[in-house]
């Protein structure tokens, strides 16, 4: 299909647009610079605000987390029953939703890409298989690295050549697009009923720390050129005053040298998290101050918020220290994880309470910490879905960034708390939509790497989101309007096809995988293929020949090569 979308507002922050009326021609799925008009399908914009499809960098909507929150929640599918439509299946929703509800909900949304920000590489397969099954949404999955028995094995060795082959290695067996590291070596220690303390803490039997583990991982990445930073979630998440380990772990990286055309080198995950000061949980207060002037003053850390949604959720994270340390606090269900040589995870529900002096400092944290770095490219929204809430609440974050009014009237329902113990309350900041667009879209595909996604220049991606919202007229007390018209886009189309219309699924087309194929010298793969063999055999329960993800379960997928700090 030819499309010309004409005469919107347009807010493309990549290509430098910033609410410019102009028209949006797309043909073959790609945006162009212009195309004849007589064979195309014009959509009238004029009075809209047209985006890019919006890029999601942290959620987590496939393999086995999310598998057990489904299972262990029935309750949170009973009050979120989807009936079949006309052109979508049934399925269930909220908290931990069915993969057909999760790729309607974010089309509807106008997100077009997603990505998987936690993948056990042994359960590779089964994230592959639901991301297959989940629609119309472009995706990738971060490959766990962080508590790897081979990472611990040369970050012990000091062997970063080995790291690297290794990580390159197993990206693509898991055809994996990230590195990410979850509580680097607590979740080791969990195996063995035990976290760890600090940086430097201890991790059993590998007499290596975090900062080790966290600093390694950082350098071969970039070394490897793989187009994201490491995709880092910190120690002590969770626990008053961690905002101290999350300030000296970005410092740590700091003289990491970055892959050529970036100055990260680290993005810190659901920041709100690790963003905590006090003592314990009675006196807990804001630490965003402290992590937002480290940010504002340094290049190489990019955060996302993790924001809280005062809602019933599902908290599920490879952190399976904390998972405990929360039921411990709550009593809740609980369902602990563990991933021969790899990872481990854990499940707990939890409903973030209004009242709740703790919770209702949560939420400013959030807040505080978009409000308070200065550089939007910095920081992207996310709600760390489903931990701080499910993802279906983005417009009302997206309200909260874009209207005080919006802030003030959900502060005066907050425990005071919220007011005494953060700084929310004296941060008059208002978002543009210019400015959403780099936190939903255009930033969030940057630190990806992502080039042909989150912008509207030639060559993109023909992903595009139109909402009916004039941006000259609408005024930031409207804000019951912004998250009205954001919870259903106008238009949502992927690769120049309208996949909504009006707020409503018209079509499910499979969307791309994409993963990172990294190259390594010759002989350098042929001695760590000699480690694996060995090591496979000795230790797991899977043949090194059977553990690979094979083409066949990516059948739309799209390769970007790395290698050699490319």
């Amino acid at each position: 299909m030819t499309l010309v979308i004409k005469n919107g507002y347009v807010y493309d922050p990549l290509t430098g647009i910033n609410g410019e009326q102009k028209d949006i021609f797309i043909k073959e799925g790609k945006i162009v610079e212009e195309t004849s008009e007589k064979d195309a399908k014009i959509i009238d914009a004029e009075g809209k605000t047209v985006m890019p499809g919006g890029v999601d960098l942290h959620s987590h909507i496939a393999g086995s987390k999310i598998n057990i929150g489904r299972l262990l929640r029935p309750e949170d599918h009973r009050k979120d029953i989807v009936k079949r439509g006309k052109n979508t299946r049934g399925g269930v929703g909220y908290s931990c939703p069915s993969t057909f509800i999760t790729g309607y909900r974010y089309a509807e949304m106008g997100y077009t890409s997603v990505m998987e920000a936690a993948m056990p590489p042994i359960g590779a397969r089964h994230v592959h298989e639901e991301l297959n099954d989940t629609p119309i949404i472009d995706k990738a999955a971060f490959t766990l690295f962080g508590n790897n028995y081979f990472t611990l094995k040369y970050v012990k060795e000091g062997d970063i050549e080995k790291l690297k082959a290794f990580i390159a290695w197993l990206l693509k067996a898991t055809r994996g697009y990230a590195v990410k590291i979850v509580n680097a070596g607590g979740v080791e220690n969990w195996k063995w009923g035990h976290n760890v303390s600090g940086l430097d803490g201890k991790v059993e039997d590998y007499d290596i720390t975090p900062r080790q583990i966290i600093k390694m991982l950082a350098k071969a990445n970039e070394e490897l050129g793989l187009p994201h930073t490491i995709h880092l979630h910190c120690n002590n998440l969770g626990m008053p005053g961690n905002y101290k380990i999350t300030r000296e772990t970005m410092d740590t990286l700091k003289e990491i040298k970055p892959k050529k055309g970036r100055s990260a080198t680290v993005h810190v995950v659901h920041c709100q998290f690790n963003a905590l000061a006090g003592d314990n949980w009675m006196n807990v207060k804001s630490g965003a101050p402290y992590i937002a002037k480290y940010v504002n003053n340094h290049d190489h850390v990019t955060l996302d918020l993790g924001q809280v949604i005062f809602t019933d959720t599902t908290t599920m994270t490879g952190d399976g220290p904390w998972q405990f340390a929360l039921w411990n606090m709550t009593g809740n269900k609980w369902v602990n994880s563990d991933v021969e040589m790899e990872a481990g995870a854990g499940v707990v529900p939890y409903t973030f309470k209004k009242n709740n002096p703790a919770n209702s400092v949560q939420w400013g944290i959030g807040l505080e910490l978009a409000l308070s770095v200065k550089d939007p490219w910095k920081i992207y929204m996310t709600t760390d879905h489903p931990n701080g809430g499910p993802f279906i609440y983005y417009p009302q974050v997206i309200a909260w960034l874009m209207s005080r009014q919006a802030r003030t009237d959900t502060m005066r329902e907050l425990n005071r708390a919220c007011l005494k113990r953060t700084g929310l309350s004296n941060l008059y900041r208002e978002y543009s939509f210019n400015d959403i667009a780099i936190v939903t879209r255009a930033g969030t595909a940057k630190a990806l790497g992502l080039t042909e996604k989150g912008h509207l220049g030639v060559g993109a991606d023909g992903d595009v989101a139109i909402y009916d919202i004039d941006p000259t007229s609408w005024r930031p007390s409207q804000y019951d309007k912004l998250i009205k018209t954001f919870a259903k886009a106008s238009y949502t189309i992927k690769n120049g096809e309208i996949v909504v219309k009006d707020g409503e699924v018209v079509s499910a087309p499979m969307g791309t995988t994409h993963w990172v194929d990294a190259k390594m010298p010759q002989e350098i793969e042929e001695e760590l293929m000699k480690d694996l063999e060995r090591d496979f055999k000795q230790y797991y329960t899977v043949s090194l020949k059977n553990y690979p993800v094979e083409d066949e379960y990516l059948p739309i997928q799209k390769i970007h090569k790395a290698g050699g700090g490319q």
